[in-house]
């Protein structure tokens, strides 16, 4: 791999969170495939980006404020890692537990594949139980749609 190709990935990975810090989806449909698979996948997720639709408005609710700063990135073919870190207020619900004004902050991990320039898998990790603890609550459910 050129080390051109490695710097256009990891601009459309950069771009790739830069999406869900903003929570826009027209950005998102730039960067993934029309076919893209979150993995795991929301419950009743048909791949492609349309499925951060409901997520996007419930992060967009839940923590208004939220960034994702990439620590990490590690191109390997067509295989991306990414360790991030994310940050935000809630001040909305967040999968059920009331607003609490509290800053959180979280630790992520991706694995991306890319085609044809695009992000086609995303295989991913969040630390929500990092979350429940600084917000001193459980969720009645762990659906984010």
């Amino acid at each position: 791999m050129t080390s051109h190709s490695e710097q256009a990935i990891k601009a459309t990975i950069e771009r790739f969170y830069q999406a869900f810090s903003t929570k826009d989806i027209s950005l998102l449909r730039q960067v993934v495939t029309s076919d893209w698979e979150y993995i795991p996948e929301p419950p009743g997720a048909v791949p492609g980006p349309e499925q951060m639709g409901k997520i996007f408005e419930n992060i967009a609710t839940a923590l208004p404020d939220m960034k994702v700063r990439i620590l990490d990135l590690l191109v390997h073919g067509d295989r991306v890692g990414v360790r991030a870190e994310v940050t935000g207020t809630q001040t909305g619900s967040l999968l059920g537990i009331a607003a609490t004004s509290k800053r959180v902050h979280f630790a992520i991990h991706s694995f991306h594949q890319i085609r044809d320039g695009r992000v086609c898998k995303t295989w991913h990790l969040e630390d929500w139980l990092g979350v429940f603890r600084q917000l001193g609550a459980l969720p009645k459910s762990f659906d984010l749609m």
